[in-house]
């Protein structure tokens, strides 16, 4: 093996060594680049090897993050994340949720078919995935389990139903990946539309199926409200305005009045004024808001200049290289390597967050899916309908990544705010349904990419 070889292999394996000393892993990228940076020019020095790296390198590192702050894409991420914590405030969900409990009342597993649509209805509107989960499971799970719920089947449904603002726009991960392989946001916003809406409707199905078949799984309530205009009247009266707030932010960039940077103006805002209308507006909630969205938006942009310099260094051994040469001379086709693509991310998923794989493996595995032939239909319109398609595949495969331990952050978000009768082990049973589910929904996009590229080329053709 040649030297740069070996050192992209040692970089990777530091990294990971790094990850269980409990180091932010923002420091732990930006410390390893730095670390191999140097090792390289050394080694260059003392050694006579030919890394490629030297003082410029770091230099060079100057000039990406330079590039980086000045990406007016990125600047959406505060704004989608003070929209949704503020709708968080709001009491939108809170409400919503009261009225759609009477509505499904009659019908068997009602409770969770509430907390999924919910789920679907909050991921449209916030993309939050941390106050997703704490949201529904502190709204909606003791009283599952005053009915009766099993323990899993509750756990299950809010997890995953939590975790669906990763992929529906507007997604933050779907901003991230669309700076990461210079596409539109806005592709990317309306590929997401069907794939998220696929999983919302299996997740459903399973409900309901599993709620007949084991009735002792989502048993009825021993009371509950007629179905009456006025039920009706209610859910539509707290139904509206998130929808309003939907139709305002996603309506606008699918129509091409703003840019999803603007968009995102116009959901903090308006998500601003949907809490002062429900009387949930002050001082304290602004503020609170405001520092949870800058912690939040500082904790991925630390990432973001972590992965900047650990990314450089790798690709200035030739780490992407590497890794085309080893994917592209698996024996198995082109979906052959496609699956082992979305496999290596998959079983990233149990060691990585989300950010930290979008920012590093993302670019490093996306070459080696473009430069082969799927025969994806762009229908004239879209330019790269195959990264298109690739991304919704991987965004539905690091969905997985909430769900599976040991660092699925929506088991710990739902274990924060559950009942102490709710174990941990309960969770973990509860999710492995909806996991199995979230590899259906992605093996339903691969047979069908069209499900990914239609939507965004008739908006756009039209």
């Amino acid at each position: 093996m040649e030297i740069n070889e070996i050192l992209v292999i040692a970089m990777f394996f530091t990294f990971i060594g790094f990850l269980f000393t409990g180091i932010p892993v923002g420091y732990v990228l930006a410390g390893v680049g730095v670390m191999y940076g140097f090792i390289g020019y050394f080694a260059d020095i003392y050694l006579g090897t030919f890394t490629g790296l030297d003082l410029n390198t770091l230099g060079l590192v100057v000039s990406r993050l330079y590039s980086l702050m000045e990406n007016w894409v990125l600047v959406a991420l505060p704004m989608f994340i003070f929209m949704g914590l503020m709708l968080d405030q709001s009491g939108v969900a809170e409400r919503l949720m009261l009225s759609m409990q009477d509505l499904f009342g009659k019908v068997r597993g009602g409770l969770a078919l509430t907390v999924t649509l919910i789920g679907i209805i909050l991921a449209a509107s916030t993309g939050i995935i941390g106050a997703s989960v704490v949201l529904l499971g502190l709204l909606s799970l003791p009283a599952m389990m005053r009915q009766g719920y099993s323990k899993s089947l509750a756990a299950g449904t809010i997890c995953s139903a939590g975790t669906l603002g990763i992929l529906l726009p507007p997604s933050i991960m779907l901003v991230i990946m669309a700076d990461q392989l210079a596409l539109s946001v806005g592709d990317l916003f309306m590929g997401a539309v069907f794939p998220g809406l696929i999983l919302g409707g299996l997740y459903l199905t399973y409900i309901l199926v599993t709620s007949y078949l084991n009735p002792s799984v989502a048993p009825l309530p021993q009371n509950h409200q007629e179905l009456e205009w006025k039920l009706i009247k209610s859910v539509l009266k707290n139904i509206i305005p998130p929808l309003l707030l939907i139709f305002a932010v996603l309506g606008s960039i699918f129509a091409g009045i703003c840019t999803p940077t603007e968009a995102s103006g116009i959901g903090a805002l308006g998500a601003t004024l949907l809490a002062l209308f429900n009387k949930k507006l002050s001082f304290d909630v602004f503020k609170n808001v405001s520092l949870d969205a800058y912690r939040t938006t500082a904790y991925i942009f630390m990432i973001f200049i972590g992965a900047t310099m650990f990314a450089l260094v790798l690709r200035e051994l030739g780490g992407d290289e590497l890794i085309e040469r080893g994917l592209s001379s698996l024996p198995f086709g082109p979906y052959g390597v496609l699956f082992s693509v979305l496999f290596i991310i998959f079983l990233l998923g149990f060691l990585l967050d989300w950010i930290e794989i979008t920012l590093i493996a993302l670019p490093l595995l996306a070459p080696v899916i473009i430069g082969m032939d799927f025969g994806i239909e762009g229908y004239g319109v879209i330019d790269e309908p195959t990264i298109v398609w690739f991304v919704m595949l991987v965004a539905i495969t690091l969905q997985t990544s909430f769900l599976t331990p040991p660092v699925g952050f929506a088991l710990f978000y739902l274990k924060g705010v559950c009942p102490p009768e709710v174990k941990l082990t309960d969770i973990y049973k509860g999710v492995v349904p909806f996991i199995i589910l979230q590899l259906v929904g992605l093996l339903i996009v691969v047979l069908f990419p069209s499900l990914t590229t239609w939507l965004p080329a008739t908006i756009y053709g039209n």
